[in-house]
Formats: C-alpha cells, sequence, structure tokens
C-alpha cells in the first residue's frame, strides 16, 4: 500500500510538473513548476505573516506591497478595492498627500450612457511639436505612457508584451537607449530615445549617422526622438555591455559588431554644450520631422537656466523635456548611484520648472515625468505642479508579472523580464501580459479622472496646486505650493491651452 500511495504521489507530481511547464498563464509556474506555487500560497497568507511578524503594507521599498497589489489587481482586471478604510497612519505621518476635493464634483458618464469610454482615454493638454509647428507634430491620446527600457536590458517577450500592451491602451512606448527591434514593432507608437551610443544610427566607429537615423524613422512607427542626457538610475555614468551578451541579433540592431564590449559613454560626442545641442536637435527634427525632446535626471542647475534662456530668446528649442527622478531606475546600477546621485523627481522637476516658467518658455514645450509616478495620487499632484504626462517603467513590469525580486542586474529574473534566459523569457506570454499591461495602464487613467472630477474639474492637467496639502507633525498641514516653492499660476497650463483643451474634449465626446 505504501508503494502505491508513494507511487502516486509521484505521478501527481509529474502531471503538476507538465502542467505548471505548458501552461501560459502564470511565468513563475512555467520557470519554476512545484515550487512556484509556494509563491502564491505565501502571497495569500502574507498579509497575515507581515502583520504579526515582518513589515506592514506600507514599509516594503521601492513599492509598498498595497501598491504591488493595486497595480496586480488592475491588471488581471480584478477588484482593486481596499476595504476597512485606510491602514496608514496619516496624523504620524511625514508630508502625506491629501487632495482637496470640491463640494460640487463634475458629473461623468457610466457604462451604457452616452459619451462613455470604456478604455477612459485621457489626452495629453498640449500639442507635442505643435508650438514649434514641426510637420509630425502630434496630440498624445494617453497622459501615461510606457518610459525607456531597451531591448537587451529587457527580453524579448518583454518588449512586445510591453509594445502591444502600448497599442492596446492607445499609449507611446518609449524604445530605451538600444535601437527600435523587432518586438518593438507590435502595433504600439514609438518615442525613439538616442542615448550616448546612438544605437540604429551610428556609423562603424559609433558615431552618429543622420542618414540612418532618418532610414531608421522612415521604417518604423516613430512619433518622436528623445536624446537621453542622462537616468535616474545612473545619472552621469555611462554602460557597458560585455561582448559575451551580445547576441548576432542585438548586433543587428544596435548596429554594433560582435565579440567586442559595447561601451555607452557617460557624454554626447553629436554635441557638447547647450548651443551645439539645440543645433543637434533643430537638425533632426528638420531631417525627420518628428518632435524632438531631451531625457535627463536632475543635478546641477547651470545646463537648465542657460536651455530655458536660450529657448526664451532664441528660435531654437526642444519640444519636450522629460524629467526623471534620482529614485528611478528599472536595472543595473551601482548602489552609490542609486542612492546619491540626482534629486529626487519632485524636488529636481520643480526647480527646472521654475526656470522654465520664469524664461516664459514653460508652456512651449510638453513635460513629461517619470520615477514612481504610476498611481493615481502621484499622477495627479505630478501634474499639478506642471507636468503633462507621466511615463511608468517599473509599474508596467509590475503589470507583466515583475515581483520586484530585485535580481534585475543578475540576468536572472524569475519573471522572464530583465532577463536573456531562453528559458526564463519562455514563461512570459506577450498576448497575455500585454492585456495586462493595457488594463493597468486604463485603471491608472480612469482613477486619475476620477480624482480630478473630484476635484471639480475635467481632466487632470486643470487640477490646480491649490487642491493638495501635506500633512505632518501630528495636526500640521502647509500648501502644496508652499512645499515646493510654488507662485500663484505655477505649474497650471495657459488659459488658451486650457481653452483648446475644453473645446478638443468636447469634440471627442460629440464623436462619441
Amino acid at each position: 500500500m505504501f508503494w502505491w500511495i508513494l507511487g502516486a504521489l509521484g505521478a501527481v507530481i509529474v502531471l503538476v510538473v507538465i502542467y505548471d511547464v505548458l501552461q501560459r498563464t502564470h511565468t513563475i509556474l512555467h520557470n519554476f513548476p512545484i515550487v512556484g506555487h509556494f509563491r502564491y500560497w505565501l502571497e495569500a497568507i502574507g498579509p497575515e505573516l507581515r502583520q504579526y511578524i515582518v513589515t506592514s503594507n506600507d514599509e516594503e521599498r521601492p513599492f509598498s506591497r498595497d501598491r504591488r497589489r493595486w497595480v496586480y489587481s488592475s491588471s488581471k482586471h480584478e477588484n482593486n478595492y481596499f476595504g476597512f478604510g485606510t491602514d496608514n497612519d496619516i496624523e504620524r505621518a511625514t508630508n502625506y498627500l491629501i487632495i482637496e476635493h470640491a463640494v460640487f464634483p463634475v458629473a461623468a458618464p457610466s457604462a451604457g450612457e452616452p459619451g462613455y469610454d470604456p478604455d477612459h482615454g485621457v489626452p495629453c493638454a498640449k500639442v507635442l511639436g505643435g508650438h514649434r509647428g514641426r510637420p509630425l507634430a502630434f496630440r498624445p491620446s494617453s497622459i501615461v505612457n510606457i518610459s525607456a527600457m531597451s531591448f537587451g536590458s529587457l527580453s524579448a517577450t518583454a518588449i512586445e508584451a510591453l509594445n502591444r500592451g502600448a497599442h492596446l491602451a492607445n499609449a507611446l512606448h518609449n524604445t530605451g537607449e538600444g535601437g527600435v527591434s523587432p518586438y518593438h514593432k507590435r502595433g504600439g507608437d514609438l518615442i525613439w530615445q538616442l542615448g550616448t551610443g546612438y544605437f540604429g544610427c551610428r556609423d562603424e566607429r559609433g558615431r552618429f549617422h543622420l542618414d540612418r537615423l532618418i532610414e531608421t524613422c522612415s521604417e518604423n512607427p516613430v512619433r518622436a526622438i528623445e536624446i537621453k542626457l542622462s537616468q535616474g538610475a545612473k545619472p552621469g555614468k555611462g554602460g557597458l555591455l560585455p561582448a559575451a551578451k551580445i547576441t548576432s541579433e542585438i548586433s543587428a540592431i544596435r548596429g554594433i559588431p560582435m565579440g567586442q564590449d559595447c561601451k555607452s559613454p557617460a557624454h554626447h560626442t553629436a554635441f557638447h554644450d547647450v548651443d551645439s545641442m539645440l543645433d543637434f536637435v533643430e537638425t533632426l527634427a528638420e531631417a525627420t520631422g518628428l518632435p524632438v525632446g531631451i531625457k535627463s535626471a536632475v543635478g546641477e542647475m547651470t545646463f537648465w537656466r542657460e536651455l530655458a534662456e536660450r529657448m526664451g530668446r532664441e528660435d531654437r528649442g526642444v519640444d519636450f523635456i522629460t524629467i526623471d527622478g534620482g529614485e528611478g531606475g528599472t536595472g543595473a546600477a551601482p548602489l552609490t548611484f542609486s542612492d546619491h546621485v540626482a534629486l529626487p523627481f519632485r524636488v529636481g522637476f520643480t526647480r527646472v520648472y521654475k526656470e522654465l516658467h520664469r524664461a516664459g518658455v514653460a508652456d512651449r514645450v510638453v513635460l513629461i515625468g517619470s520615477g514612481k509616478l504610476g498611481f493615481p495620487e502621484e499622477t495627479l499632484l505630478t501634474m499639478a505642479l506642471g507636468c503633462d504626462m507621466i511615463n511608468v517603467a517599473r509599474e508596467a513590469m509590475l503589470a507583466i508579472g515583475c515581483i520586484q525580486a530585485q535580481r534585475c542586474h543578475t540576468g536572472h529574473c524569475p519573471a522572464g523580464i530583465a532577463t536573456q534566459s531562453p528559458w526564463l523569457m519562455r514563461g512570459l506570454d506577450p498576448t497575455l501580459k500585454a492585456a495586462r499591461l493595457a488594463n493597468y495602464l486604463i485603471a491608472l487613467r480612469k482613477e486619475v479622472m476620477e480624482l480630478a472630477q473630484a476635484c471639480g474639474v475635467e481632466h487632470p492637467a486643470l487640477v490646480g496646486l491649490d487642491h493638495f496639502e501635506l500633512v505632518s507633525n501630528g495636526f500640521e498641514t502647509k500648501s502644496a505650493a508652499e512645499a515646493f516653492g510654488y507662485e500663484p499660476g505655477w505649474g497650471a497650463i495657459a488659459p488658451a491651452i486650457a481653452d483648446e483643451l475644453r473645446a478638443f474634449l468636447g469634440q471627442q465626446r460629440e464623436a462619441a
């Protein structure tokens, strides 16, 4: 009898292993048969374990359990509500954000009523490239888009899932500096990022090659070009892709030779200061007709002051600026750079915004924020501070299956996202994960819009900074404008842009 039971148990285990490997719904189960089930069992009783033994729902970093649960639930189209009130200790918190709702909120159509949008599209208030008259200027359809994550750093299946998801949610997908891969061409519109390595538009010596840039833009769904000056994960530091990791596919996509280390220097070679950078921007825009912008983390302010000053008095300028917070980062970086280099987003962005506003150019550019902003209250505050859109990176990774294992730098990501391992990648089904990403983006836009309507306006770009307070030290509060050093009217879009936005929203409602 014992051997019969043992044999039956062994047969069951074999069947479970076969099922786990063949199923495509759960990456973890595919990559780690049998053992993967323990992760879900422990997750199910995780709140109870943390409550009595480990940590609270708000203590984990970089994303708390509450925030991860909200992303997971939203991406799976499950109930993303929380019961029994907040578990945050509001009166003891420091700089705890409070949104001041209006007594008379804006009414919104419900499902089945005229004007209801199941995709909860929230267009950008500004036209990207519109101020400078770029021939291919456009109004982004979503205020939430996918941030820069390169093929090579992320797996082929992850990039494909992100691009498919961006297409489903009508959002933009930033390629990252690794070039445009076949996995970026699954329906989603692209922001092509140019880093210091100029991958996809470089010559044999690694220098920028304009003709190759024009060719890449014409062959791919590129809607804008972003010049990366630095990023939140490791600002001011270049990168190195070892020869051992360069596959024939990566070689072809990046335009780099096999068998040699690929270096991305810390600085650009196509320009060396603000003046030459603006010449480079105008060269790209004239050659392609596309809007051209820059991305950077924020450190010393000399660059930003000169940029704002030149754009205020010259007929040259960038069409958009992406500000990355020093707390950002999706992959590998030295600990010191991750922890101590570049200002956190709210500090860095507000400093840059003030320079642009004082120079009279804040309304001439589309301002984009990046750095743990992919949650409704963070998005709304960011827009009240002056941003027109946000980019999400790690939140998007969570939506397609990331479990915050923090093994991005090892190449052994258990969720098949930040890895080039064929076995680990195979467990990530890009079609399923694309739907989950789209669900998350739509849920985020929906809740941001609901917050704006609760504040009494019809679009997040119309929410003012006077709708926010910060609570700290017991019962002490201060306005967000006071906390960030904003003067009256700062952060708000110009009245003409607000009127144009309202007219555009009216046209959308009539068309629906």
